[in-house]
């Protein structure tokens, strides 16, 4: 229809006749309550924005000679910071005579990267700052989403059938604890 039919039916109905796509030929145009619409954009776009996490940077702490529960138990908070969204600062920390060891440092660092590859990358290297040793963790949403998932669906179908996704995974924690208990 010519715009000017068109622009005649929207007055008709007290509404206001919006181009949608003037690129295309003819260009396509609607007619709608502009002024409701932009409200509804203006409240989807807060609902998104409430939804969003802002990712917060998270530290975890350790020493170079740190044991291997206490490192286990460390990871373990890491892991659940970058489940949640957040970055993770691993920071090392040398006192005394121990800065003159900084490869016992790189490879306490190392063994964390590698327990947490799985869900998260490297942003910032390890690098020494002073008496401190840190890098920077940032989390892998894809493999987190993947995690989740195989989580939801080892809930949902049961314990009882053996090819469900994920329950190796969610094996092997219930399996360390089993070793202390005797």
């Amino acid at each position: 229809m010519t715009p000017w039919d068109a622009l005649q039916k929207a007055q008709e109905r007290g509404l206001d006749l919006v181009e949608v796509a003037p690129g295309a030929n003819p260009p396509v145009c609607r007619i709608m309550d502009y002024g409701k619409y932009k409200y509804e954009q203006k409240k989807k776009q807060a609902a998104s924005k409430a939804k969003a996490h802002a990712a917060t940077l998270k530290e975890v702490k350790l020493r170079p000679r740190t044991d291997d529960h206490d490192l286990d138990f460390k990871v373990r908070s890491a892991r659940r910071f970058l489940i949640e969204g957040d970055k993770v600062k691993v920071t090392l920390m040398f006192r005394g005579r121990e800065i003159v060891h900084t490869s016992l440092g790189f490879e306490q660092l190392d063994r964390v990267k590698a327990m947490l590859a799985d869900i998260a990358n490297v942003e910032s290297t390890p690098r020494l700052e002073g008496r401190f040793m840190s890098m920077i963790l940032v989390p892998n949403r894809d493999a987190i989403a993947r995690l989740e998932r195989a989580r939801q669906q080892a809930d949902g179908t049961g314990s009882g059938e053996p090819g469900a996704g994920g329950t190796e995974e969610q094996g092997a924690p219930a399996a360390e604890p089993a070793p202390g208990e005797n």
